[in-house]
């Protein structure tokens, strides 16, 4: 019985860190893609030039750095060293970097 508890609590931590794996991974949808191209063409924003910061996944955004929200999409966009990025309001950090 004592083997049986240990390899099922073994099996519960494997698959809670499974989920919070999974939980890390953040999806944008190419229709959400698209809908922030078009936003950022009708209503550019400008650059703010942040010497240092790398932009890439994960990446936090200063608090500096305004957030616009583009209706129907979940996350913010915001224009760093002129590059289009969006940013999970909550956490402040880059969930992808459009090119």
């Amino acid at each position: 019985m004592k083997h049986y508890l240990s390899s099922a609590a073994a099996a519960i931590v494997l698959m809670g860190g499974l989920g919070a794996a999974m939980a890390d991974t953040i999806v944008v949808q190419p229709e959400q893609e698209t809908v922030v191209r078009e936003y950022v063409k009708k209503q550019p924003l400008a650059s703010v030039n942040l010497l240092g910061l790398e932009l890439k996944l994960g990446s936090p955004v200063p608090d500096k750095v305004e957030l616009r929200e583009v209706p129907n999409v979940k996350y913010r966009v915001a224009v760093i060293n002129d590059q289009t990025v969006l940013v999970d309001p909550e956490t402040r950090q880059i969930v992808e970097v459009l090119h």
